[in-house]
């Protein structure tokens, strides 16, 4: 399949995709399990990290997308560590002897498809990888469905999947976290920064500029707007609010003991 080229129009979709993405609130629960594991394998993901040049947190994204975070499997295609892969891509590592470690098994697999190459590690270009990582059936053949891959258990993503190579259903949904969300939550967990850049002025969203933010979820997704802040849209606006509030306005919100109106 023709590789898709990382072109601005296509920045610009991710870059709006990924600043409006919000977690269902029914998969909190299953995201949060998935990061905690990821966090216990952080030491893991920082060692490829450092052969590959790519983030840990990508390194993360694609273990738990093809082995569901298992330690045992090669990342290349699921089989044993205990020997060289025999399905697709078959014999590897090419290098070295069985059984081979999860870390140079995962370097060999991401190597392989050219991650090692890749210079800038910008928002776009980690979703743009993501994507590719998967394939581009969703965007040349179905392109009203966004990626499951990337985007599953978002407010992005409802149904329509591929159930085996080359066949999709227009009503099956996919069971399994989008990467996009995992970075998203690895965000709001503050394990790694706001991907979206600093605030450099304080300027209002062109789509909140005429609207009364009256409810907590609405404050907490406009905070999100604004490049450095990564919130939970749950409704209820704790420490992590206030913070992006004095960010963004200049003070705390009224309840905050550091606030001057508390």
């Amino acid at each position: 399949m023709t590789k898709v080229t990382l072109t601005q129009a296509l920045n610009t979709e991710y870059r709006d995709l990924y600043s409006t993405m919000e977690i269902e609130p029914d998969r909190f629960s299953d995201v949060d399990s998935i990061v905690d594991q990821i966090i216990t394998n952080k030491p893991l993901y920082q060692k490829v990290s450092r052969k590959v040049k790519a983030p840990w947190y990508f390194v993360a994204a694609i273990h738990n997308m093809e082995s569901s975070l298992r330690l045992s499997r090669h990342l290349h295609n699921g089989d044993p560590l205990s020997a060289r892969t025999v399905h697709v891509p078959a014999g590897r590592p090419a290098e070295g002897s069985p059984p081979f470690t999860w870390e140079a098994s995962a370097a060999d697999a991401l190597a392989l498809r050219r991650i090692d190459k890749v210079a800038d590690w910008g928002l776009e270009r980690v979703l743009y990888e993501l994507e590719g990582y998967n394939g581009w059936g969703y965007r040349k053949f179905h392109p009203q469905v966004k990626s499951p891959y990337l985007w599953s258990f978002s407010n992005h993503y409802s149904r329509g999947k591929y159930i085996a190579d080359g066949t999709w259903s227009d009503t099956a949904a996919s069971k399994q976290c989008g990467a996009a969300v995992i970075i998203k939550r690895l965000e709001q967990r503050a394990e790694i920064a706001a991907l979206t850049g600093r605030i450099s002025a304080n300027v209002i969203p062109l789509r909140y500029a005429q609207r009364v933010i009256s409810r907590g979820e609405d404050l907490q997704r406009f905070l999100n707007t604004f490049p450095g802040i990564s919130l939970r849209v749950d409704g209820w606006p704790g420490d992590k609010s206030s913070d992006a509030a004095k960010k963004v306005f200049g003070f705390y919100l009224h309840g905050d003991p550091r606030s001057n109106d508390a």
